[in-house]
């Protein structure tokens, strides 16, 4: 009998197959059920003990985290003073001393860089601003002499007017017309 000759539908050949195909699904089954059954037992037992542990632990970590924070404060305390003390002037004085480090130097200005600073422009503006307001204050005051010395030449002295215009003509007698002329009152 070689292997070429062999009958698949051999009554053994199939019947071993048949077999170990239902003891797979009767071992798949029985697997299903034992996790099923361990799921049913184990559940409610499960769950007791993680209440149980819950109720043991919570005190017992409440005491804890309240005995570190009582060890842990004094000490945070007292590392912020020493920190504060010994620290801080060395870091302050780092600082400062890096800040003077990365300053750029000031930059040096001649000819007419340094005469146009801003200091010498708000100068030089306040004083061209000094000199405009005198010099507005002389002309005022000018106009209104100039006014007052004209307004003064043309009318007559009190003296005058009260008098009558005497043989000779004088300045006030004289009227002048429209055309130029200047003509003597009639005598």
């Amino acid at each position: 009998m070689s292997l070429m000759n062999i009958d698949h539908t051999d009554g053994g050949t199939a019947t071993l197959g048949a077999r170990a195909k239902d003891a797979g699904t009767t071992a798949v089954q029985g697997v299903r059920q034992g996790v099923q059954g361990a799921r049913e037992w184990a559940a409610p037992r499960i769950e007791v003990a993680v209440q149980g542990a819950r109720e043991w632990a919570e005190p017992r970590l409440e005491d804890a985290v309240y005995g570190a924070r009582e060890w842990a404060a004094p000490r945070l305390e007292d590392a912020a003073g020493a920190v504060t003390g010994t620290v801080a002037p060395k870091v302050s004085s780092a600082l400062l001393s890096a800040a003077r480090q990365v300053r750029p130097d000031e930059p040096k200005r001649t000819g007419i860089r340094s005469l146009l600073s801003w200091r010498v422009l708000l100068g030089v503006g306040a004083a061209a601003a000094v000199a405009g307001a005198g010099a507005a204050i002389a002309m005022r005051r000018r106009y209104a002499s100039a006014t007052a010395e004209a307004k003064d030449a043309t009318e007559l002295p009190e003296d005058d007017q009260d008098r009558p215009a005497s043989g000779t003509p004088s300045d006030a007698a004289m009227r002048s017309e429209v055309n130029g002329r200047v003509t003597l009152p009639d005598t």
